[in-house]
């Protein structure tokens, strides 16, 4: 099982729902979404839908920020208190520059 499935798993556990509370969330038959959590290959449009029903995104993170983000999503970092030039404080958007996105 890779671990977008075991991610997909536990966050609907997290979320206190069983497999099939899926049907009723995003209109999937319980034996389809079992074969997708327990390791079933699928299409972007059905992981996308599926990520909807379970309060999530798809985002694809550049290699080179996966550790920061993972850091940052697991409590070991803080977003940095400077200032992005042109954009004010690092609070205004503190995502700015994570996907090379510098040039917006």
């Amino acid at each position: 099982m890779s671990n977008l499935h075991k991610q997909l798993k536990q966050r609907r556990k997290a979320l206190g729902l069983r497999q099939q509370d899926m049907e009723m969330r995003i209109g999937m038959p319980r034996q389809q979404y079992q074969r997708l959590e327990s390791g079933g290959n699928t299409r972007l449009d059905t992981l996308e839908l599926v990520a909807k029903g379970l309060n999530l995104r798809v985002m694809l993170i550049p290699e080179d920020k996966v550790r920061a983000v993972e850091e940052f999503l697991a409590g070991k970092t803080e977003l940095p208190t400077t200032t992005v030039p042109g954009t004010g404080h690092i609070a205004d958007n503190p995502w700015q520059g994570l996907l090379g996105d510098d040039d917006d």
